[in-house]
């Protein structure tokens, strides 16, 4: 598990004030601004988030020294994380898709079939990229109840069945 998870990316400018777009990946676009202080990938300061509201996927903030629309859009493609610590615990059943990257990969007969390096999201669901870890190329699955039958997070592993195994 990362100490930090990536929440948001600055997408550009809106108007002329400074208003900086935010792509979120939250489940409520909103909590980006709860979160306020946002950090880069290495933990040094992001953005903070002084106000926001809800936009066409993400939101539309005022941050902390961004002033003008170029300064804004120089932000541009900047990732924004918070730590970890800063999420509440999930429920028992449940849990952080950042919590996956890492676990092992095992067939349903328990063959080790590789370890999850990312969880992708192109649009049409989440995806999990799979190293496979014997020299064969990465592979990606369906993060569906049919190709992931079984989420173990307190084992470290998932049951995954191949795309084309699945019934």
């Amino acid at each position: 598990m990362s100490d930090l998870l990536l929440i948001g990316r600055v997408t550009g400018a809106f108007g002329v004030r400074g208003d900086v777009r935010i792509g979120t990946f939250t489940e409520d676009p909103l909590a980006i601004a709860r979160y306020r202080d946002l950090l880069k990938a290495d933990g040094s300061p992001a953005l903070t988030v002084l106000s926001a509201r809800a936009a066409k996927g993400g939101v539309i903030a005022r941050c902390k020294g961004v002033e003008t629309k170029e300064q804004a859009d120089a932000l541009r493609g900047l990732r924004l994380h918070i730590p970890r610590a800063a999420l509440p615990e999930p429920d028992e059943d449940e849990f952080y898709l950042a919590d996956l990257i890492g676990m092992a990969v095992v067939g349903p007969g328990g063959e080790p079939m590789g370890v999850i390096k990312s969880v992708q999201d192109f649009g049409a669901g989440d995806i999990l990229e799979i190293d496979a870890r014997d020299g064969s190329p990465t592979w990606y699955l369906p993060f569906t109840r049919e190709a992931v039958p079984e989420v173990n997070i307190a084992q470290g592993r998932i049951v995954a069945v191949r795309p084309n195994e699945v019934e």
